[in-house]
């Protein structure tokens, strides 16, 4: 699978407009999400934008760690990284057994697994598509 690279900051303007404020804060947290992911040595990192795909969330962002114990690192990781730039965590799932933690932010919802597990569920296919 592809690594995705972190999405720059530096742009203001989207296809010729002047970002707004919640797209702005979907920008950085998605740089900031992937730059966690990629700072602590997340494997096979995909970015889905489900913009036109779906109201669940903007983007999907799907990792793996290497143990259960990266997992964490990774999920607490992103988790810091948002709050201290002024983000909300509305939701973490898994915490306990790490073998699949959830971080949800409402704009952007990020699946972090091992790669058994990444591998049983498959759920980058639904949004391959």
């Amino acid at each position: 699978m592809k690594k995705t690279v972190a999405p720059k900051t530096t742009a203001k303007k989207s296809a010729g407009k002047t970002l707004n404020t919640v797209e702005k804060r979907i920008v950085e947290q998605r740089y900031l999400i992937l730059k966690s992911l990629d700072d602590g040595k997340a494997e096979d990192i995909l970015d889905f934008d489900l913009r036109a795909r779906s109201s669940l969330a903007d983007y999907i962002v799907i990792a793996s760690g290497r143990s259960t114990r990266h997992v964490s690192s990774l999920a607490e990781n992103i988790s810091k990284s948002l709050k201290q730039a002024g983000h909300k965590i509305l939701h973490r799932e898994g915490e306990g057994s790490n073998d699949w933690v959830i971080v949800d932010t409402g704009d952007i919802v990020v699946h972090i697994f091992r790669p058994e597990v990444r591998s049983y569920y498959r759920i980058e296919e639904i949004w391959q598509k």
